[in-house]
């Protein structure tokens, strides 16, 4: 991809996700909640556009940091215990509680990961297979341990009002299974994404 196809292929997605961002800001019930879980998104997209030309990543990390900010502004708009998806998918399965934030936490660790595979590789700053996969597993549980207590800091801030904002549908292990779940997502970066995003990082430099 040239570079000005990049450009105009990132502005498009930045233009889709600011429209996604205002209906869901004028249309939430709660936006005190919106306003958290969109605040990654509200300073990552102008960072990469920013940054695109000085320093692009591959195509394979710009499509799913879009699709990651499109879960994260879809559980801002209706908390994600009250996404309409994640009940269907809980109807589906006969699940105890809506699963729609678990597909937030797996993207939680399969996105930071391939950044830092990409951030990585291209540094130099580690060689072999093995170590770059083991330490990309150590960064996305390193994030998702600090959401984990933003949450907790959260809870202490603001009482009965961070419920929306935890999530955690009455389910005491809800911490845990949402680090589980970034491992996941780290792991999908590892095992089945690597080669591809390899050659995209050949291709790259």
């Amino acid at each position: 991809m040239t570079s000005t196809a990049l450009s105009s292929t990132l502005k498009g997605g930045a233009l889709i996700l600011l429209l996604a961002l205002i209906y869901t800001g004028l249309f939430t019930a709660d936006r005190t909640t919106w306003l958290m879980e969109v605040t990654p998104v509200i300073i990552i997209v102008p960072l990469l556009l920013a940054t695109h030309r000085r320093y692009p990543l591959t195509p394979l990390l710009y499509t799913l940091i879009f699709f990651h900010a499109l879960i994260l502004i879809g559980g801002g708009m209706y908390t994600y215990a009250k996404v309409p998806i994640g009940f269907d998918v809980q109807e589906m399965f006969n699940l105890s509680r809506n699963p729609y934030d678990k597909l937030g936490h797996f993207f939680q660790g399969l996105v930071p990961a391939l950044a830092a595979r990409e951030i990585l590789l291209r540094g130099g700053y580690v060689r072999g297979r093995k170590m770059v996969g083991f330490l990309v597993c150590c960064i996305a549980l390193a994030i998702s341990a600090a959401y984990e207590l933003i949450e907790w800091w959260a809870a202490l801030a603001m009482g009965q009002g961070a419920d929306d904002f935890l999530g955690t549908q009455g389910d005491p292990w809800d911490t845990q299974s949402d680090m589980f779940c970034a491992l996941l997502g780290a792991l999908t970066t590892v095992l089945l994404l690597g080669r591809y995003h390899q050659r995209q990082l050949i291709r790259l430099l």
